[in-house]
């Protein structure tokens, strides 16, 4: 398939922000799509070469994207940089360069996706000495065959800058059209996704098989399910309104969630955002198959950083240690662990996910052989407020960050949230109601004490539907020196020249970043901006919502993709609670003081 019918297609939707005229590209490109190459065409829609829990990444900065360009032109790389910085966007750079040489040459072949894809999977896999340069090579060798569209796209997808506006959904949607004629068949589609996180997979499965075959899609070890997620609630009173007349209440711990795979003596760990951790705990490798008594099976646990001596649970950020090349041997003697399990999801060729939640915390409690390492977490049956209460104090006073509340007779509902799990955390109990995951888009350079290290920082929400990251606020409070510096080591490595077109934001920063990182942020208020574009014209016409007094909690997310940070919908109602606490007090004081 010529790369050149991908290429105007990536076009033709780059042009329009519409669902519906999205999703009636994506199927004509879908149908267009030799089969069999179908998957590699479903994962550069993402963004991505291979599943993201393989771990296949491209890794490609801009410094080598701008030297492969100027390779290939026969150009000066200043010349390249200028282009780039006038237009902010490095694929338009390389259309506009190789426009010029097209005038006097001619392209030497016609590349396909085929080559392009297989040509991005080599890059993924080179590493070590000589590689940097034997990227550019390949890069270059691509872009000299390229017609000017053609690598515009093709810097875009080593970039990771390609931004359709195509989420999960609407290539889903795009597939149920393309090869059953009906859309709602995109609900088998979507079951299938959630078991199995490779959407390219089941992209072939649909095209080749049917839809009949896609309902038979069963889970598979070492290919991790995409996790339940809860809604949040602020007070017990909100959970007995949510929850039937008994319900399960387990502690919520403050670690790593993990979702472990076990065959025999293999053992596989995935993160929430489904990335293959295991690397980073050969402990749980060597010491969790004893603790198992299952040949094979699927368990979701939280990882918890402990005090040894005392067997308290320690901060959640003492696990960022354990996140290193070298000396990882010695960091798991430094930060020992636990490993607390609160659910299975399969076992010994059982799918547990369509049984209900207290019949798989049964299973779960015969087959989890509890020692001073493996754990389940605690749980109690609860029916009433002060329950509830009482039991959260307990967890609490165990260094737990909340409780989970979930519907008993509910089923695991793989990659959606909902109302059968709940969340309460203390946070949740002041006056704004919540912490929120904030990701972090700018920086300004910092004075004094902060000289050479970033003072201040420029954060924002992600907005599900246009897939852009609007500015919420900036926060210069809450950081220690150590955190200060850390920060700064992270956030260097996602330096940008130009602002990304995915942040939406008034404000100029000193410096701008990819947006990768995500991390947690209280606040007394939420107020309404003129600036800020998180939340617009949801209250008031040209305003968004900001954050007045922003702390640092300390808590970097990284088992957060930038995609689970906190929405704008999500701001919004804690808005509307706030004011609905402020409108209460108001009327107290109004009553008790007799103003008018």
């Amino acid at each position: 398939m010529e790369f050149s019918i991908i290429s105007e297609m990536f076009e033709m939707m780059e042009k329009t922000t519409k669902r519906i005229e999205l999703t009636n590209i994506l199927v004509e490109l879908l149908k267009k799509t030799p089969k069999k190459i179908i998957p590699n065409v479903v994962y550069l829609l993402q963004g991505i070469i291979r599943p993201n829990f393989e771990g296949v990444e491209l890794g490609i900065a801009e410094k080598l994207a701008i030297r492969a360009i100027s390779k290939s032109a026969g150009l000066p790389i200043k010349k390249i940089e200028d282009d780039y910085r006038d237009g902010g966007d490095l694929g338009l750079t390389a259309s506009n360069i190789l426009k010029i040489k097209t005038q006097t040459t001619f392209t030497a072949e016609k590349i396909t996706v085929e080559r392009v894809y297989e040509t991005l999977f080599k890059i993924a896999k080179l590493e070590g000495k000589g590689s940097q340069d034997l990227k550019m090579k390949y890069i270059s060798s691509l872009l000299n065959d390229a017609t000017p569209l053609e690598a515009k796209f093709v810097i875009k997808i080593l970039l990771g800058t390609l931004r359709l506006g195509i989420a999960e959904n609407t290539v889903m949607d795009a597939l149920a059209i393309a090869f059953t004629g009906k859309k709602e068949n995109r609900v088998q589609i979507e079951n299938a996704y959630n078991v199995s996180s490779d959407l390219g997979k089941v992209s072939l499965i649909v095209a080749t098989d049917g839809i009949d075959e896609i309902k038979k899609f069963k889970i598979s070890l070492f290919s991790p399910i995409r996790p339940m997620l809860a809604d949040r609630v602020q007070s017990e009173k909100d959970v007995i309104k949510k929850m039937p007349e008994q319900f399960v209440a387990e502690y919520k711990l403050d670690g790593e969630r993990v979702q472990i795979h076990k065959q025999s003596d293999k053992i596989v760990l995935f993160s929430r955002r489904l990335e293959n951790i295991t690397q980073y705990y050969p402990d749980i490798v060597e010491r969790i198959g004893k603790t198992l008594n299952v040949n094979e099976g699927v368990f979701e646990a939280e990882i918890v950083p402990i005090n040894e001596n005392t067997g308290e649970f320690l901060p959640f950020q003492e696990l960022m240690h354990r996140r290193r090349k070298y000396k990882l041997d010695k960091a798991v003697s430094q930060y020992p662990i636990t490993v607390n399990f609160f659910d299975v999801l399969y076992y010994d060729k059982k799918d547990c996910l369509n049984l209900e939640c207290s019949e798989r915390r049964k299973i779960l409690e015969q087959i989890v052989h509890e020692d001073n390492f493996s754990k389940l977490v605690p749980m109690l049956f609860v029916k009433n407020e002060n329950e509830v209460e009482d039991f959260l104090e307990n967890s609490i006073n165990a260094g737990c960050e909340g409780l989970m509340l979930k519907d008993p007779s509910a089923p695991y509902r793989a990659g959606m949230r909902g109302s059968n799990w709940l969340k309460l955390k203390r946070e949740y109990r002041n006056e704004l109601g919540d912490s929120l995951d904030l990701i972090v888009i700018g920086a300004y350079f910092g004075r004094g004490r902060r000289t050479g290290l970033y003072g201040t920082l420029l954060l924002a929400t992600y907005n599900p539907e246009k897939d852009n990251f609007p500015s919420i606020c900036k926060v210069g409070t809450g950081f220690t020196d150590e955190s200060l510096d850390q920060l700064y080591q992270i956030l260097s490595n996602k330096v940008t020249l130009k602002k990304n077109p995915r942040i939406v934001s008034e404000m100029e920063a000193d410096i701008w970043f990819e947006p990768e990182l995500v991390l947690e942020i209280v606040a007394s208020e939420i107020t309404l901006s003129p600036i800020h574009k998180t939340g617009l014209d949801l209250i008031r016409k040209s305003s968004g919502f900001a954050l007045r007094f922003p702390k640092f909690t300390g808590k970097i997310r990284y088992e957060k993709a930038v995609e689970d940070a906190s929405t704008g919908e999500e701001v919004f109602a804690l808005y509307k609670r706030q004011s609905k606490i402020n409108h209460e007090k108001w009327a107290f004081f109004r009553e008790k003081y007799d103003i008018n």
